[in-house]
């Protein structure tokens, strides 16, 4: 057993205190409030530099780049990065580079025009889609332009009068137009005539240039069995691309034949982009306004039609002139292939002749390659070896049905039109309308007008010499 020297020899005078023990018993002595005082400061002494120290860390591996890695090279490109970067910080951006620093000046958009025919509230249900479809995905104002009768008018308005703030300014136009009005312009005409389902206001497609006022320069034309999966304003800008003596361009098929219908099949006047103005000055359709009045520039139209059909029959109009108003545009681009040119198949996938090219929803996955492996109609075309790639889907002679969106053929699981397509269309037809109303402030407008009266271009003093 060990002895303190106290233990000893107790004569051993007492050690001296502590000072660690001195300064307890004072503390001791203390209010405990200063205690908690001591004790808390000691903790922050403590734990603020480690987490100074951690806090350090994490900016390091921050400010480092991750570089990904796979174990298959062939299908994943590996960024590279030398090691010796990454420790080096990313530098900040510049306040010019700033995204919060708006550089941009807002520049006015000119809205871009379509031009629609619908006679008949069964033709205004299917438009009524088309005309979804364009507030649906326009980025930019639009205005459309609807020759009708009151029917269509009525049905379109009790839809479109549901938006009250688009996300871009719309103007929607009426064009009331009789069908007196239509007969009268297609006997000044003198030649033409038609036997197709579309009637006499399918003829209506050749003078739209003389329907609208002058100061629509151009439009998009759509049949209204029709409608966008994209921006209209993609197909709008095509009008930059063609050449400055261009006033039509619509798809061509120079591979289809039918000697029946004079090959008329190798175009769609389905969808038709139109330079309104060139046409004017052209003066596409005759009138005997035109052969009254000799003067300006003769008509488009008769030698055309003569070059193609021979002379008029013994009632004095074009005899076995199929596909409405299609032959007679026919005849006119084949005439005259200088003011014409193609559009993309991108524009018209059709379900009639073409069965869509075969495409139509699926893999998500699928390459360029997987695409045109399957694809049908575009061997000896200007597409051949390209891939399709769908802007506007037309959903024509689907027989039997006043509107497409009816069709029997839709409900079967096993057609293979409805399993790639169905679900775009129901989606399309059952988008409400009151969902268009998308705009943050209310700065946009939807403007409906109607006009009355209206006057063909060939009875109007404005008409271009």
């Amino acid at each position: 057993m060990l002895l303190s020297p106290k233990d000893e020899d107790p004569s051993l005078p007492e050690p001296p205190s502590s000072p660690w023990r001195t300064k307890a018993k004072i503390a001791a002595r203390r209010s405990s409030n200063i205690k908690r005082c001591a004790i808390i400061v000691a903790s922050l002494a403590f734990c603020v530099p480690i987490f100074l120290l951690l806090n350090s860390t994490n900016t390091i591996y921050d400010s480092a780049r991750w570089v990904p890695t796979t174990t298959n090279n062939d299908t994943l490109n590996t960024l590279s990065i030398p090691s010796e970067r990454l420790d080096t910080p990313l530098p900040l951006p510049s306040p010019a580079e700033s995204p919060l620093v708006n550089t941009t000046k807002e520049v006015p958009v000119s809205p871009i025009a379509f031009s629609l025919i619908m006679y008949s509230e069964n033709s205004a249900a299917e438009g009524a889609i088309l005309v979804k479809s364009i507030l649906m995905y326009t980025s930019v104002p639009v205005e459309v332009h609807i020759i009708c009768d009151d029917s269509a008018r009525t049905y379109l308005e009790r839809r479109i009068s549901l938006v009250k703030h688009p996300r871009n300014n719309v103007l929607i136009r009426f064009y009331n137009l009789q069908f007196h009005q239509m007969l009268a312009r297609i006997e000044r005409e003198g030649a033409i005539t038609t036997d197709h389902s579309a009637g006499i206001p399918g003829l209506m497609k050749l003078f739209i240039h003389e329907i609208l006022p002058t100061s629509v320069k151009k439009s998009i034309f759509i049949d209204t069995d029709a409608f966008f999966i994209s921006d209209p304003s993609l197909l709008w800008n095509h009008f930059n691309s063609l050449d400055p003596n261009i006033a039509i361009s619509m798809p061509t098929h120079m591979e289809q034949s039918a000697p029946e219908w004079h090959n008329a099949n190798r175009i769609c006047s389905c969808i038709m982009l139109l330079d309104l103005d060139k046409l004017r000055k052209l003066r596409l359709m005759d009138s005997i306004n035109y052969r009254n009045h000799p003067g300006g520039t003769e008509a488009l139209s008769p030698p055309a039609f003569r070059d193609m059909f021979g002379p008029p029959g013994p009632t004095g109009h074009y005899e076995d002139v199929k596909l409405g108003d299609q032959g007679y545009w026919w005849a006119i681009v084949s005439f005259r292939k200088e003011i014409f040119e193609h559009l993309s198949f991108d524009w018209e996938v059709s379900s009639c002749l073409m069965d869509m090219y075969m495409t139509g929803l699926g893999n998500d996955d699928a390459t360029e390659q997987d695409e045109i492996a399957v694809q049908l109609h575009t061997w000896e075309t200007v597409h051949q070896g390209q891939a399709i790639l769908p802007k506007l889907v037309h959903f024509n002679c689907l027989d039997g049905v006043d509107r497409y969106y009816e069709w029997s053929g839709w409900s079967d699981p096993s057609n293979s039109l409805a399993k790639r397509w169905s679900a775009t269309l129901n989606y399309h037809v059952g988008y409400k309308w009151l969902w268009l109303n998308q705009a943050s402030t209310n700065d946009t407008i939807l403007t409906i007008e109607t006009v009355q009266d209206v006057i063909f271009l060939d009875e109007s003093s404005t008409e271009p010499s």
